[in-house]
């Protein structure tokens, strides 16, 4: 792509993030598009648009196609559609990008006029756009929030998702970003940039860690001094929450190549944590803990605005796997904890049987557990986030301040 104009070489290179995901079933982060530098960066931007906006951009064009085009041709017309419409592109160049690389390709070529002619007749569609309703989730994940939260919470999560996540720091004590929000919750909120060119950046000021995933770790209060384990550490935000706090942080996960990002993530913020590699479920530690932070695996429904990816790639057996996996951490976890001590639990997942529901059956199965009253407005959090056990934090919340992922959490406390 060296000798393509930037333009047309970040396009191509989103259209094979597209079939990266559609077809082979992988992350997007995970995709080669081929490129370096900005054309890189602005191929994975626009493949995670098409993305966030395909359901809608599928109900544009199945009116006015007759059948169902190639796979390729499909992605380059939708490609086409959200740069116009979402990326307030100009037409003109969209469109004879699209039937250029319509054109790139013996399979397509022949549908290139095609191309042209649909692109063509979507001037003056703004408003038909407009009026789309923003994309459904997937029946697996859709039904049981439904019933959850209610057909209006589950439209108003949707339409949240249609918005692309800001950029959310957690600061050390006393820190400050130029041109930050201040957040109810103390995180600091930007609308987007390059993370290593922020001020602060190099000298470890910050993190970057959604509003949400900060909550967890600030529902143990004061840590100075205590011991406490992060169980499912990586990248790391809650170990650096903890070892900023004062608490001596022992951070394990499985992943000996997710962990290399804890430890660089510690070495640039000049925190302190002992970190290992190992299985949660095998490993156990010489002396209980304080305090343990579980972040246990989940689908990550909760950060579909961040990744829109996922709801492509999750399906409805991934949730039995997990919540196996769940019940198992959470009883190993709670086996790490010293008596009158606590665990918090928290899940990135929008599923009830991800979170309350797990909380529920752990104070069945445990005699004397017991879980700690947490109040939303202690934690500068609307009152629509309290839920049996602990906190709900859903996309739709703060609505005027750019939203956040969601999650679930709660404190349970061993019996003394």
């Amino acid at each position: 792509m060296k000798d393509l104009p930037e333009s047309l070489a970040a396009r191509l290179g989103a259209l094979r993030l597209l079939a990266h995901v559609l077809r082979d079933g992988r992350m997007l982060g995970d995709g080669a598009s081929g490129l370096t530098g900005p054309a890189a960066a602005r191929a994975l931007r626009l493949a995670g648009l098409v993305l966030r906006n395909m359901g809608r951009a599928d109900d544009l064009l199945k009116r006015r196609l007759q059948r169902q085009p190639a796979a390729r041709v499909r992605d380059i017309l939708r490609l086409a559609v959200v740069e116009i419409f979402v990326d307030g592109a100009a037409p003109h160049g969209v469109v004879n990008d699209a039937v250029a690389m319509a054109r790139g390709t013996p399979r397509t070529v022949k549908q290139a006029g095609l191309v042209n002619a649909v692109l063509r007749g979507l001037e003056g569609c703004e408003a038909e756009w407009a009026a789309l309703p923003p994309p459904a989730l997937p029946a697996w994940l859709r039904k049981p929030l439904a019933k959850a939260w209610g057909r209006d919470r589950l439209e108003a999560i949707e339409a949240a998702h249609l918005i692309p996540a800001p950029l959310d720091l957690t600061p050390k004590a006393g820190v400050t970003v130029e041109g930050a929000e201040v957040l109810p919750t103390g995180s600091l909120r930007l609308p987007g940039g390059q993370v290593s060119a922020l001020p602060g950046y190099e000298a470890g000021d910050w993190w970057v860690q959604d509003a949400a995933a900060a909550m967890p770790v600030r529902l143990l209060g004061d840590v100075a001094g205590q011991r406490v384990l992060d169980l499912c550490a990586a990248p790391g935000g809650k170990t650096m929450q903890l070892a900023a706090g004062g608490a001596q942080v022992t951070a394990l996960d499985i992943s000996e190549a997710r962990l290399r990002r804890v430890a660089d993530n510690l070495a640039r913020t000049d925190l302190t944590a002992e970190v290992i590699a190992a299985d949660a479920l095998e490993w156990s530690p010489e002396t209980p803990f304080d305090a343990v932070l579980l972040d246990a695996p989940c689908t990550a429904t909760g950060t579909i605005r961040r990744h829109p990816d996922l709801p492509h790639l999750r399906e409805a057996r991934d949730v039995e796997a997990l919540t196996k996996l769940q019940y198992q951490l959470l009883d190993r976890a709670l086996s790490f904890v010293k008596p009158g001590g606590r665990l918090v639990f928290c899940t990135c997942s929008l599923l009830p049987v991800e979170g309350e529901h797990q909380v529920s059956a752990a104070l069945k199965r445990h005699p004397g557990l017991t879980t700690d009253s947490l109040d939303p407005a202690a934690f500068g959090l609307p009152d629509a986030a309290a839920s049996p056990h602990g906190l709900r934090l859903l996309p739709d919340l703060w609505p005027d301040l750019g939203g956040m992922d969601g999650f679930y959490m709660a404190v349970l406390r061993t019996p003394s």
